[in-house]
């Protein structure tokens, strides 16, 4: 599977591991930034994972900053889109089963690297139910039309 992941400053120092992990377990990661702990702008990275998921040139996404929330925000400003700010496991897993989600938003000042590798783990081999959750994901997916 191919991976965009991207990150801010307080995403940065857990970046290293969530790749090394990445790439270990087999995954193409397309790092999108940043590269360093300088101070920048969540959104700016937010774009370009979302961007190479909604185009077909990765499977899905990963984005870390501080708490997560700006880059869930930011994420879900993109049309074709579901992601979930996502800081425990059971999130992880629930978020793939029952919403289908293409990103998911972690917080590295809020969840540990081991437990966001975890969750990282299982966004990526957790299938979508289906069944009574279709109709609710294109519910969701039709308010971009609106």
């Amino acid at each position: 599977m191919k991976i965009a992941f991207g990150c801010d400053h307080g995403g940065f120092p857990a970046k290293e591991a969530v790749i090394e992990y990445l790439v270990g377990a087999g995954h193409e990661v397309l790092d999108a930034g940043t590269f360093s702990d300088e101070s920048c702008d969540y959104p700016d990275y937010a774009i370009k994972v979302c961007n190479a998921v909604v185009d077909g040139s990765c499977d899905r996404g990963v984005l870390i900053c501080g708490t997560g929330i700006g880059m869930s925000i930011a994420a879900n400003k993109i049309n074709g889109i579901r992601c979930a700010h996502v800081t425990d496991v059971f999130s992880a897993d629930a978020t793939r089963k029952h919403n289908d989600t293409n990103v998911i938003a972690l917080g590295a000042r809020i969840t540990s690297v081991e437990t966001i590798v975890k969750c990282v783990d299982i966004f990526l081999n957790t299938e979508f139910e289906g069944g009574r959750h279709e109709n609710r994901v294109k519910k969701v997916m039709d308010l971009e039309r609106k």
